[in-house]
């Protein structure tokens, strides 16, 4: 018996199978159920692949989403470091201020008046940095936002297409054509909410 091999088919697959053949035995050959089953089971694989697809949006908008809330940490740390540069330079300022006050020697107090303008150029300079990079971290965030936002709506049509698929099983089982309807209901939503995803800004 080595060379015996089974094989279990599940009741979708039974489905299925009987669909593609036009039916038999009990089913009594062609008819309006088996019309019914074979257009649900081509449903299904279009669904499938729809699923498939939108499962494939949800991975890509989840990536984006991580990869702007990462960009808006390193321009966070970066804009952080530049306001320490700016404090830096604020302090050396105060120096040459209070040295200025002390000093008595006409050479020294222009010294002093110098290095205070070279510092104040030099923050105006860092402050602009430093906006600049607050401004980027805070536009990451928002792209990060919005593509988490467009993940979520993927997510949900990429939910609703999964149960009209086991709807779609369970109408192959029992043959009941409310459950049908139920079927073609949930993935209207599902198409509608993909739809709303890929025009959404």
């Amino acid at each position: 018996m080595s060379g015996a091999h089974f094989h279990v088919h599940g009741p979708h697959d039974h489905e299925l199978e009987h669909a593609a053949k036009g039916g038999h035995g009990d089913h009594g050959g062609h008819g309006e159920g088996d019309n019914s089953a074979g257009k649900i089971a081509v449903m299904t694989a279009i669904l499938a692949t729809v699923g498939a697809l939108f499962s494939y949006q949800a991975g890509v908008t989840q990536n984006d989403s991580m990869l702007h809330k990462n960009n808006a940490a390193i321009k966070k740390t970066e804009a952080s470091n530049q306001w320490n540069y700016y404090q830096a330079k604020s302090n050396k300022q105060n120096l040459a201020e209070l040295s200025l006050e002390i000093v008595n020697t006409p050479e020294r107090k222009d010294f002093y008046k110098n290095e205070i303008d070279r510092y104040k150029k030099e923050k105006k300079e860092i402050q602009g940095e430093a906006e600049k990079l607050e401004k980027a971290s805070k536009d990451a965030d928002k792209k990060s936002d919005e593509s988490m936002h467009k993940h979520h709506q993927w997510a949900q049509a990429m939910t609703a297409i999964q149960v009209s698929i086991a709807l779609a099983a369970i109408t192959l089982l029992t043959k009941k054509k409310w459950m049908e309807y139920a079927c073609w209901a949930v993935a209207a939503i599902g198409l509608g909410l993909g739809v709303m995803a890929l025009i959404s800004h």
